[in-house]
């Protein structure tokens, strides 16, 4: 049996919003917008997906699964990512090579450096 990964789900408070964020901080491109779901993709023919919906209560504790974006550049990358809306969170990763951000919903990610082949 083959299996493939279609889409990450990300529950938000306001999905659209925070949808639009994420496709800016990517560089995707917006695929579904119904009200209830609001789906991103590198190109509209490619999976996986994140699709975003809706939800009425907000992030509590740090989340169990995150993103690690990996740019040519790290900190110019943070520097953007901030300028959209990003903010830096402590997690307790202390002298780590890595930054951790947090969307506007407060949802955490990581900015690696460059990989070294």
């Amino acid at each position: 049996m083959a299996v493939s990964w279609d889409q990450l789900i990300v529950d938000a408070a306001d999905h659209t919003g925070l949808g639009r964020w994420w496709a800016r901080a990517l560089g995707w491109v917006v695929v579904v917008d119904t009200g209830e779901e609001f789906e991103i993709r590198q190109d509209p023919r490619r999976f996986p997906g994140i699709l975003f919906t809706p939800v009425g209560d907000g992030k509590i504790v740090k989340n169990r699964l995150h993103l690690d974006l990996r740019p040519d550049d790290q900190a110019s990358e943070v520097t953007r990512l901030v300028a959209l809306g990003a903010r830096h969170v402590d997690i307790g990763q202390r002298d780590e090579p890595w930054v951790v951000l947090a969307d506007p919903e407060g949802n955490e990610f990581c900015v690696l450096g460059s990989r070294k082949n």
